[in-house]
């Protein structure tokens, strides 16, 4: 059996697929309110950066996460710059966290995930009520820190899949 290495573009494509889907996620904003569904929402490239940053994934580099953040706040409409600082911070505290770990535990990791996005939700609804005046709904963003922290373990398995596909 012939490995995925020596595969030439399909193997290149397979591993930026993790910035490929991040790319398609901050130009598509999923979103599950097509679905009418209330009170439901998740932020998945929240779930990507820190779940490939915190495995040091060698082609997640932070200036395409940088411009993913940028190419989000021109879709969805916010202050440009706040997205890309969002995932920055995410990075910064996933890496810091990476650093200092000395045994990885999956229920440390997911809940150091929740600190992270907890963080990062009400630095972003403190900058966009407080400088911006958007009026916001603070359940919006609590429903949102909920959904993106039980989602975490279900895209932890699939992208755990993908990283046993690269290295094998």
């Amino acid at each position: 059996m012939t490995s995925l290495k020596s595969k030439g573009f399909f193997s290149k494509f397979y591993s930026w697929l993790p910035i490929v889907v991040l790319y398609v996620s901050v130009l598509n904003e999923f979103d599950v309110n097509y679905l009418d569904l209330d009170f439901f929402s998740f932020n998945f490239p929240f779930i990507l950066i820190f779940f490939f940053t915190l495995k040091d994934f060698k082609n997640f580099d932070y200036l395409l996460v940088f411009l993913a953040g940028l190419i989000n706040d021109t879709v969805v409409g916010l202050p440009l710059g706040l997205s890309s600082l969002s995932f920055m911070i995410i990075c910064i505290a996933t890496s810091y966290f990476r650093n200092i770990t000395i045994r990885p535990n999956q229920a440390k990791d997911w809940f150091y995930f929740l600190f992270v996005i907890i963080l990062v939700n009400s630095l972003n609804y403190s900058i966009l009520t407080l400088f911006f005046s958007y009026n916001l709904i603070l359940w919006g963003y609590v429903v949102n820190t909920f959904f993106t922290f039980l989602f975490y373990l279900i895209f932890l398995t699939i992208f755990k899949f993908y990283l046993k596909g690269i290295n094998d």
